[in-house]
C-alpha cells in the first residue's frame, strides 16, 4: 500500500486509503496495489495475496471517525512490527462486524469459505475440543480478518513451527478495582527489577486498556506447563516481597486493592491480546510496546490508531531486538522447584481446565468456609 501517511496528515491525525471526493473530481487516485469494484469494494494486494475489503467506508470506531479502510491502512503501515509480534502464531479473533458498540463475539474457527491462500492450523481447548484457527502467516492474513470485523487479535504463545514450546513468558498486571495506573506502573518496575536480578531481560507494552503486559522472549526449550509454573513462582515471589501492592491471589475476593499478577495467562492454550493490535474501544486504543523508560510517564489512552503509526515512524519499534535476546527461564523454574519441595501446592487453574495434580480446591474461600 502507500506507507504512513499515504498523502497528507489531516487534523484528525489519520488519512484513509484514498479520498473518494478527489477520485470523483480528478480520476482514480487509489494506491497502485488496490483496485475497486463497481459496488465500492476493494481488492488490496498484500504479501502477494489479493484481499477483498468490502464496504471500506464502514465506520469501525464512530467516535473518532475511523473506518474499515483506516484500520487496513494502520496494519499495513505497521506490517514489520505486527509480523514480528504475531507472525506464525494462531490467533483468536474478536469480531465486531458493525464496529465498536455493535454485536461482538470471539471466533476461533475460520469459516469454511476462506480464500485458498489462507493459512490455518488445528488448535485445541483445555478439554480437547479442536478447531481450525487463523495463522498470522503474513499481513494479508491480518487484513482478511479486519475485513470480517476483527477488532482484536488474541495471540497464542506458541508458533506453528514449534507448537510444543511456548517462546514467550507473559506477565499480565491486572488492576483490581480502585487500583490506579500509577500503581500499575510501580508494580511493573518492581517486576522488571526482580527479573533483572535473575538475569532475565523483559519488554513491556500497554494492554490497550487499564493494565500493562510484560513479555520475556524465551529459548524454545519449555512447554506451556513449565512456562506457567515459572509464572506461578514469579507471582508468588513478587507478592511476598511487596504484599501491599502486588498479589498472586487467584480469587478476586482475596485480592483487595492490589495489582494481580495473572499467572494463568501462561496456561496452555491461553491467548493474550496482541502487541500492536487495536482494541475494540471507542478511542481505538492500541496495545502498544513501549520502552521501560516510558513506563513512568506514558498515557495509555493517547496511544491509538491515530497516533501510534507516527510514533513508530519517528522512534521505531521498541521491541525490535526481542528475538535476538531470547532469555533463559531456568531461574524461575528453580524457584518453582524450591516452592514444591517446601510443600507448596500448585496455584488454582482456570475453571475451563481439567483438575490438575497438586492443585488446591477450586472453591472460593468464602464458600469453602461455609461448607
Amino acid at each position: 500500500m502507500t506507507g504512513w501517511p499515504p498523502k497528507e496528515q489531516p487534523a484528525a491525525g489519520l488519512t484513509t486509503l484514498w479520498d473518494r471526493e478527489a477520485d470523483d473530481a480528478m480520476g482514480s487516485d487509489q494506491p497502485d496495489d488496490a483496485t475497486s469494484s463497481p459496488d465500492g469494494d476493494l481488492t488490496v494486494t498484500a504479501a502477494g495475496h489479493p484481499v477483498r475489503i468490502s464496504s471500506p467506508d464502514k465506520l469501525y470506531f464512530a467516535k473518532v471517525g475511523v473506518t474499515k479502510a483506516d484500520l487496513v491502512e494502520y496494519y499495513l503501515a505497521l506490517e514489520g512490527p505486527v509480523m514480528d509480534a504475531m507472525g506464525d502464531r494462531p490467533v483468536l479473533m474478536e469480531r465486531y462486524p458493525n464496529g465498536v458498540g455493535g454485536k461482538s463475539f470471539f471466533q476461533k474457527r475460520v469459516p469454511a469459505n476462506h480464500p485458498e491462500w489462507l493459512r490455518t492450523t488445528i488448535v485445541s481447548t483445555p478439554n480437547g475440543t479442536t478447531s481450525t484457527a487463523l495463522v498470522v502467516s503474513d499481513i494479508a492474513h491480518v487484513l482478511w480478518a479486519v475485513n470480517l470485523g476483527c477488532l482484536g487479535f488474541h495471540v497464542w504463545p506458541t508458533r506453528t513451527a514449534d507448537p510444543l514450546h511456548a517462546d514467550e513468558l507473559r506477565i499480565d498486571l491486572d488492576p483490581s478495582p480502585k487500583v490506579t495506573f500509577d500503581e500499575i506502573r510501580s508494580a511493573a518496575i518492581l517486576c522488571r527489577d526482580f527479573l533483572a536480578k535473575l538475569g532475565i531481560r523483559s519488554w513491556v507494552k500497554t494492554s490497550g486498556s487499564k493494565g500493562l503486559h510484560i513479555y520475556v522472549p524465551l529459548l524454545s526449550k519449555w512447554d506451556p506447563f513449565q512456562v506457567r509454573s515459572a509464572s506461578v513462582a514469579f507471582a508468588r515471589a513478587l507478592a511476598k516481597l511487596h504484599p501491599d501492592l502486588i498479589t498472586d491471589a487467584w480469587w478476586k475476593e482475596e485480592r483487595g486493592r492490589r495489582v494481580f499478577v495473572d499467572f494463568n495467562q501462561n496456561a496452555p492454550h491461553k491467548t493474550m491480546f496482541g502487541a500492536w493490535s487495536v482494541r475494540p474501544r471507542v478511542g481505538a486504543q492500541v496495545s502498544t510496546p513501549i520502552t521501560w523508560e516510558e513506563v513512568e510517564t506514558v498515557d495509555p489512552q493517547s496511544l491509538t490508531l491515530l497516533t501510534v503509526p507516527e510514533r513508530v515512524a519517528e522512534h521505531g519499534d521498541p521491541w525490535s531486538d526481542r528475538w535476538e535476546n531470547r532469555q533463559d527461564l531456568s531461574p524461575l523454574l528453580e524457584m518453582h522447584e524450591v516452592d514444591m519441595a517446601n510443600g507448596a501446592m500448585d496455584a488454582p487453574w482456570p475453571p475451563t481446565y481439567p483438575k490438575m495434580p497438586n492443585e488446591p480446591s477450586r472453591v472460593a474461600p468464602s464458600r469453602a468456609h461455609k461448607d
